[in-house]
């Protein structure tokens, strides 16, 4: 099937618009983490759950509370604790003494934005309720299945685990985010300007919409024409066939140092994620670097190292940079 580029390409820049007023309006209360702004705008493009992991004091909540008011969408922020329950989370049956029946009171997972805010400090019972929500944007409280608002975005914070008070996630429960992020430290330049701003009491920067949900979902639908080349989506099959057999791409070494690799979730998210890059940048088709670009989020947290890949400090981070390396551009 033949590809007008040039039309889609204007349909691309005209519905790609906001993302430059999202950016700037961002900034008004925010100093740099443009990647982590760029992979949160991706998630939410790409219909994907997005985990940050960083140490406390890093802008995570803010950044994400402050996303959801520039495209004016509801959001919840829930702070995960030892002793939430899945009730917490999802709802519960309430009984109206007055009309003498059970009445469903909806929990905060109803809404656009959820945060999770130090989702590993929750035992693993209240992690798995977030499971049905994340992957098939539905409740169930009780008998009843109730559907989840659209957009729908899981933004998960998490303490690195060597913190005290830390659980860890499952294994199948982080394969349904979309992207892991790993946020570091700012620049020095980045942290004088944050000091200037935030030492100052009362006088804080106020936020305006600058877009809404249905461009949100309007932007999903052009994003599934953006094209993608048959080379290219060979290239991300065989990103992700690298990470389970690697001695077939002439990277023998890593053979004994995956445990498992890359689920078929990896390959889908890996071709949504690239498709929004491009979206972000443009552009009406995807490139290998869109691909190269957003892989290392989409993998970090997908493969498993075994006990002799972390008796010698390689990190999955390091197995992922040597498969970029190697696996073949097109």
């Amino acid at each position: 099937m033949e590809v007008d580029m040039q039309a889609l390409g204007e349909k691309i820049e005209f519905h790609s618009a906001f993302i430059d007023d999202i950016h700037q309006e961002l900034e008004k209360v925010i100093v740099g983490q443009k990647y982590m702004i760029d992979r949160l705008l991706i998630g939410l493009l790409a219909d994907g759950h997005v985990l940050l992991e960083g140490v406390p004091g890093l802008a995570k909540t803010l950044t994400v509370s402050s996303l959801a008011k520039v495209i004016d969408t509801k959001f919840q922020r829930i702070q995960f604790t030892p002793d939430l329950l899945p009730a917490d989370l999802i709802g519960t049956l309430i009984y109206n003494q007055k009309e003498a029946e059970f009445k469903v009171k909806k929990g905060p997972i109803f809404s656009n934005i959820v945060l999770a805010d130090e989702i590993n400090r929750s035992p693993a019972k209240v992690q798995s309720a977030l499971l049905e929500a994340m992957q098939e944007k539905q409740v169930t409280i009780s008998e009843t299945t109730f559907p989840l608002d659209k957009p729908f975005l899981v933004l998960a914070t998490q303490n690195p685990v060597e913190q005290e008070g830390t659980y860890t996630l499952p294994e199948a429960q982080v394969d349904r985010f979309m992207l892991k992020l790993k946020i570091g430290y700012p620049s020095e330049s980045e942290e004088l300007e944050i000091m200037r701003r935030m030492a100052k009491t009362g006088d804080k920067a106020e936020l305006k919409p600058v877009t809404n949900s249905e461009n949100i979902l309007d932007a999903r639908k052009v994003i599934n024409e953006i094209y993608v080349d048959e080379k290219v989506e060979k290239y991300i099959v065989d990103l992700i066939f690298a990470t389970r057999y690697p001695e077939n791409y002439e990277l023998s070494e890593l053979k004994d140092l995956i445990s498992f690799g890359a689920s078929p979730r990896a390959s889908i998210n890996l071709n949504l994620a690239a498709r929004a890059h491009a979206f972000m940048e443009h552009r009406a088709y995807v490139t290998p670097d869109d691909v190269r670009t957003i892989a290392m989020d989409v993998l970090r947290h997908r493969i498993i190292p075994t006990f002799e890949a972390e008796a010698e400090d390689i990190t999955p981070e390091n197995i992922i940079e040597k498969i970029l390396m190697t696996v073949q551009v097109p």
